[in-house]
């Protein structure tokens, strides 16, 4: 029997736990999948494309504001269609993807700008954290809360 010191036990404990870590090839191929998901919400919600954001949204989402609103499915996106507080601009940063199963969990710093339709352009800096499911073949967004920085 070979006697290892407390070194080495702790040692070999830390390598495992950083294998475990890291994702899966699977893993990374979802998480990516989520990342296209992101973006193609992002663009959608650039372009105000009713199918892409209902093609890309849970029938049951979730959508809560850095204000305090909180939107079901179809008022985000007919907020979105009525463009009283259209995007100009939006950019993401700091992205972290984490995977649970089929969910997805997002977050990241959303920076941008908004105009109204009297052409008063506002800025926006939020955190944001996202949750998106696969029930089938394609990403979902299920979940959203924004929250001020």
């Amino acid at each position: 029997m070979v006697k290892g010191t407390r070194r080495d036990t702790l040692a070999g404990a830390a390598l495992l736990a950083g294998l475990a870590a890291i994702p899966s090839h699977a893993d990374a191929q979802e998480q990516a999948a989520v990342g296209h998901a992101v973006e193609a919400l992002t663009k959608a919600m650039l372009d105000v494309d009713r199918d892409k954001l209902l093609a890309l949204t849970a029938e049951q989402l979730s959508y809560g504001h850095s204000a305090g609103r909180i939107e079901n499915r179809q008022q985000f996106v007919d907020n979105l269609m009525s463009r009283n507080s259209a995007f100009r601009k939006i950019e993401l940063s700091e992205q972290t993807i984490g995977m649970a199963g089929n969910n997805a969990i997002v977050r990241h710093l959303f920076v941008g700008e908004t105009v109204n339709p009297q052409g008063q352009v506002s800025p926006v800096r939020i955190g944001v954290l996202q949750v998106w499911n696969k029930p089938g073949q394609d990403w979902l967004l299920l979940a959203r809360q924004a929250y001020r920085l």
